[in-house]
């Protein structure tokens, strides 16, 4: 398994996959040098996630393998149906999915989705539009929902 370290305006991100994909991307809590060769397996990676928090991509083009269970992959292939720019709820989701019963299920394979960014857990909000749960911190999923707004909030100071 191959591994490099990436810095991004959120932290340090680790990233790890092999010829089969990427299997795992998560921003740190500490600081990491960043890697300064990068593991064949995950120059796409590298590249397109440097491509997105540089404003110039929309959506990844990778080959994933992440490790989780059946219904943890089902709700991860669900999340990568959330357009860039847009948010759903955890009970859109669970409707979605076909058991609106199941949110509290669908909440939980949310927050272990090992691909963070690249399947867009964090675009999952409350029913009220509040912005709950997210394995990165909310202050981070603030920043990724507001880096994906298609109206770009402007500060007068």
């Amino acid at each position: 398994m191959a591994t490099a370290y990436i810095n991004t305006p959120l932290g340090s991100a680790k990233l790890e996959g092999d010829e089969n994909g990427l299997t795992y991307v998560t921003l740190l809590e500490t600081d990491e040098p960043e890697s300064k060769i990068i593991p064949e397996d995950l120059e796409d990676a590298v590249y397109q996630l440097n491509e997105y928090f540089e404003g110039k991509r929309q959506n990844f083009d990778l080959l994933l393998n992440p490790e989780g269970t059946e219904f943890q992959k089902k709700v991860w292939e669900a999340l990568l149906e959330i357009p860039f720019g847009k948010t759903i709820s955890y009970l859109e989701l669970s409707k979605n999915l076909g058991d609106v019963k199941a949110i509290r299920a669908v909440a939980s394979a949310n927050g272990k989705n090992p691909l963070w960014i690249i399947i867009p857990c964090h675009r999952v909000i409350g029913s009220d539009g509040s912005l709950t749960g997210y394995a990165g911190g909310l202050h981070r999923k603030k920043w990724l929902l507001n880096h994906e707004s298609p109206s770009k909030q402007q500060t007068l100071f």
